[in-house]
C-alpha cells in the first residue's frame, strides 16, 4: 500500500509546494517543539528525501519523518533514550520500493504532549490512530527497536489488519514466560535506576549530556565491560547531540523513564494479549548472545516467530551493525 494518503492540506491555505518527491504531510500542523530540525536543517541528503510532519492524536502532536512513495508502508519505531533519529543512517537504504515513516512515539523525541499513559497498548494505540489518519490502515510492515517492540507487538496484537509483519531488534518481551522484576530487572543497573520516581528525573535533570554519554558507554548485557572500565561511546558524537537535545525537553525525559514504570503492567497487559497467537510474520534481531534470552517470550506472542544475533554486537544495532541490519529488513520484507 501506497501512503500518497499522506498528501493533504491543512484547513485554510494549502502548504507550500514540496521540495522533496517525500510525501506532503497530512493535515500539516506548525510544531510545538522547537527546534525539532536541528540535526536535519542543513542535512542536504535528508532534506532531499525527507520531510518532518506532525499531526495531533487525541491532544498528543505527533511527530514524524516520512520520504518515499513506494508501495510498501514502512513504520520505523525507536526505543530509549533515543528517537526516530536512529534510523537515519539506514532510511536512504530502505527507501527504494517503499514509503518510509518513522515515528517520534507519544511524548517523546519531538512528539508533544502527555498521552493517557505509558504502557505500551496506550503507546501503541496513538500510533495506530496516526497512522490511520495519514492513511497507513493495512498492511504496514513494522521494524522496532527496543522499548518500540512493546509497542509494534501491541499494536499488532490489537489491530492485527495493520500489520502485515514485524522486524524486531533487541527488547525482552515480557509477558507469560518473561518477567521484568525476576528476568529482566537484574540484567543492568539502568532497570533499576530509571523506575525511580522521581528521583530519576531530579538527578539526571541539567545533566542530560552526562547521563546519556554515561548510559551508551556501560549499557551492554552481553559481553559487558569490567568496574571501572571507559569503553569507547557505540553512538556517534552528532546522535548523542541530538538524543541530548530532545531528552533535554522534561516532558521526554519524564515519558522515557515511564517507559520503564510501566514494565510490570506491560507484562500483565502482555499475558493477556498472548492468548491469541500472533498470525503474521515475525522476526527477531539480537545482541551477541541473547537470542536465547528474546527469542523464547517472542514466540509466547507469535509461535513461527524467527531470530538470530548479530556476533560481535551490542544493542546499538543500528549504529554498530547498520548493514547486517538493512540486508535483514530487506530479506524479511522484500520490497516489490
Amino acid at each position: 500500500m501506497s501512503v500518497t494518503a499522506l498528501a493533504g492540506t491543512a484547513s485554510g491555505s494549502p502548504s507550500p509546494p514540496p521540495a522533496s518527491p517525500a510525501p506532503r504531510c497530512a493535515a500539516p500542523e506548525t510544531p510545538k517543539s522547537r527546534n525539532h530540525d536541528a540535526a536535519t536543517e542543513h542535512d542536504t541528503a535528508f532534506n532531499r528525501e525527507f520531510r518532518h510532519c506532525f499531526t495531533t492524536v487525541r491532544g498528543v502532536q505527533m511527530h514524524y519523518v516520512v520520504g518515499g512513495t513506494g508501495p510498501q508502508t514502512m513504520v520505523l519505531l525507536h526505543g530509549w533514550p533515543e528517537s526516530w533519529f536512529e534510523y537515519r543512517e539506514v532510511m536512504p537504504r530502505l527507501l527504494p520500493g517503499r514509503t518510509v515513516i518513522a515515528v517520534d512515539l507519544p511524548g517523546m523525541g519531538d512528539s508533544t504532549g502527555s498521552p493517557a499513559g505509558y504502557t505500551k497498548t496506550v503507546l501503541a494505540d496513538y500510533v495506530h490512530d496516526l497512522l490511520v489518519r495519514i492513511g497507513a490502515q493495512r498492511d504496514v510492515r513494522f521494524v522496532a527497536h527496543d522499548f518500540g517492540v512493546g509497542v509494534a507487538y501491541a499494536l499488532a496484537a490489537r489491530h492485527p489488519r495493520q500489520a502485515a509483519g514485524l522486524f524486531l531488534m533487541d527488547f525482552p518481551l515480557v509477558g507469560k514466560n518473561l518477567s521484568f522484576e525476576r528476568d529482566v530487572r537484574p540484567l543492568s543497573w539502568h532497570f533499576s535506576f530509571n523506575v525511580q520516581d522521581p528521583l530519576a528525573e531530579r538527578l539526571v535533570e541539567g545533566r542530560v549530556g552526562t547521563f546519556l554519554d554515561h548510559f551508551f558507554r556501560h549499557s551492554q548485557i552481553s559481553g559487558s565491560p569490567q568496574p571501572g572500565a571507559d569503553p569507547p561511546n557505540p553512538i556517534p558524537p552528532r546522535s548523542l547531540a541530538e538524543y541530548t537535545r530532545v531528552y533535554s525537553r522534561p516532558q521526554v525525559l519524564h515519558a522515557g523513564f515511564e517507559l520503564y514504570r510501566t514494565w510490570s503492567r506491560d507484562e500483565a497487559e502482555n499475558k493477556r494479549l498472548q492468548r491469541v497467537p500472533l498470525t503474521v510474520p515475525v522476526r527477531l534481531l539480537t545482541q551477541d548472545g541473547l537470542t536465547g534470552l528474546m527469542l523464547p517470550p517472542v514466540r509466547d506472542a507469535a509461535p513461527a516467530a524467527t531470530g538470530t544475533d548479530v556476533d560481535g554486537a551490542g544493542h546499538w544495532l543500528l549504529e554498530e551493525r547498520p548493514d547486517r541490519v538493512v540486508a535483514e529488513i530487506d530479506a524479511f520484507y522484500a520490497a516489490h
